[in-house]
């Protein structure tokens, strides 16, 4: 049975809070430094692989992944 945990993910490039949506509600907020962090509860890991594969349609830079 798979089970819900937080995850901080940072990406290299500046997204605001209205791309809060896109990524499935999770909070969305820039880091200040030219990098944005999307945060939140994530279903399972295949909710998690959904996320970077909309990151990586982006093309945006993947920084890191951390499990809360």
């Amino acid at each position: 049975m798979a089970k819900s945990c937080e995850y901080e993910i940072r990406v290299e490039g500046k997204l605001d809070a209205h791309w809060a949506d896109w990524f499935d509600g999770l909070q969305v907020t820039e880091a200040g430094d030219g990098q944005t962090f999307i945060t939140g509860e994530v279903a399972d890991q295949a909710a998690l692989r959904g996320i970077l594969e909309k990151i990586w349609n982006l093309n945006l830079v993947l920084v890191s992944v951390k499990r809360l």
